[in-house]
């Protein structure tokens, strides 16, 4: 588990140093099949993460979503992930096999009550990023780049 998530944040911040030398208009560009653009997709990973582990799991304060339109930069939304991943990382280190089964149980918008586990959620978390991060390599293609290897092999993740 603890792997997965060093190769997510691993990835995510090579495709931060990807952005770098790609034009902005082709970062914000609205793209088909995600949740807006190559930037706002990267917010919205490190939004999500964040909601999930920290305010949801943790039960700790929620984050006051500012729209994506306050992060239009790669620089802004690099440091929301800096920020955001210094107050994730501690509890996702101190993961054990006994946080599995614990139990949450959240009010769904319509309603509804709906309960999950902790190994349920941190997968899901683990499994958004991934598909997200898939996304972003099909938008690179589109745009005649290179896509940030998913490769978790050789990422020094075993070492």
């Amino acid at each position: 588990m603890k792997t997965l998530f060093q190769y997510n944040w691993q990835v995510r911040n090579d495709w931060f140093a990807w952005c770098e030398d790609v034009p902005e208009d082709e970062l914000l560009k609205a793209r088909i099949g995600g949740v807006g653009g190559i930037l706002e997709t990267l917010f919205h990973i490190v939004y999500m993460e964040y909601s999930w582990i920290h305010s949801v799991m943790q039960g700790k304060a929620e984050f006051e979503q500012e729209p994506f339109e306050a992060y239009r930069s790669v620089r802004q939304v690099r440091d929301l992930s800096i920020q955001f991943h210094a107050e994730v990382e501690p509890f996702v280190k101190l993961w054990s096999s006994e946080m599995e089964l614990k139990e949450l149980t959240l009010l769904r918008n319509n309603g509804e009550w709906i309960t999950y586990k902790h190994g349920e959620i941190m997968r899901h978390v683990i499994a958004h990023e991934i598909h997200h991060i898939g996304q972003l390599s099909v938008w690179a293609r589109e745009i005649g780049r290179e896509p940030i290897t998913a490769n978790l092999l050789r990422r020094g993740l075993f070492d």
